[in-house]
């Protein structure tokens, strides 16, 4: 079975909250010392002999370090309204997060840098990226553009990249790490689609670019070819602190920086 298996969500609040604990392997006492609480009211909440107020809800949920999205959820469970507002990227109430986010982007350049959602749909990107996509078919991008599904799917980035199998090989842990933290089951759909997507037999190799030469990589590197110039990048991932909207706590801002020398100034060239 494999490690990304989701399973059925459970009803009520006393089984959610043991459910995150659990997955989170704390402890009841544990939890109620950090929630200012005691073990045995704790203990109460999850066998539903006890209805934890909703400020007490919210404690737990930060100490058990659960998305805003699920918050919403446990408040729901436990009887109270949601606390946590889901607004449209697009509402005019978000304008300043756009732009903050476009003049990231753009600052970024001529180094790829994008934003995703929780799903890995693309909501954002900049020239660096879009030097990447290019040559790959219109059909994979229709939006909405998923950034897995155009890594590796094998009419996308895939036969691009030189160490494939090492690259397929992080992106999936790293998908399954997050099914198995936040328990989504349109992650799961998405993980389910790239995963069975077939992969050659042998890679191409991950030379040193145009030089041959060979490079003490820092992290591992995505090792891919671009019109004829074989670039390396290694990606950071950053996401909002204390997000107090479920639209912005899922957002993450993927930057690729040159692993090597020649990446860099090989982009740089590109730079108008």
């Amino acid at each position: 079975m494999s490690t990304a298996t989701t399973r059925a969500r459970p009803s009520g609040i006393g089984p959610l909250l043991r459910e995150w604990r659990e997955r989170r392997r704390v402890s009841q006492l544990e939890l109620a010392l950090r929630a200012d609480s005691s073990a045995r009211h704790l203990s109460f909440v999850e066998t539903g002999r006890s209805r934890p107020s909703e400020e007490l809800v919210l404690r737990l949920a930060e100490h058990l370090d659960v998305p805003v999205r699920e918050r919403n959820a446990l408040l729901l469970a436990a009887g109270y309204a949601p606390r946590f507002a889901e607004t449209p990227l697009d509402d005019p109430s978000m304008g300043a997060l756009r732009e903050g986010l476009d003049r990231l982007l753009h600052g970024y350049e001529p180094y790829p840098a994008l934003v995703v959602d929780a799903t890995y749909t693309v909501v954002a990107a900049n020239r660096g990226i879009a030097m990447l996509m290019e040559g790959i078919p219109e059909s994979l991008l229709t939006p909405p553009l998923n950034a897995m599904r155009l890594t590796l799917h094998p009419e996308g980035l895939a036969p691009r990249i030189r160490n494939l199998r090492e690259w397929r090989g992080h992106l999936l842990a790293q998908m399954e790490r997050q099914i198995a933290l936040d328990r989504s089951e349109a992650l799961r759909a998405v993980y389910d689609e790239v995963k069975a997507y077939p992969v050659a037999d042998k890679d191409g190799g991950d030379d040193g670019g145009e030089t041959g030469e060979a490079v003490p990589y820092f992290a591992l590197p995505m090792v891919i070819e671009h019109d004829g110039q074989v670039l390396s990048f290694v990606s950071s991932i950053s996401t909002f602190n204390t997000p107090m909207d479920v639209t912005v706590a899922e957002l993450a801002i993927e930057t690729f920086l040159p692993a090597d020398p020649a990446t860099a100034k090989y982009l740089r060239s590109l730079a108008p």
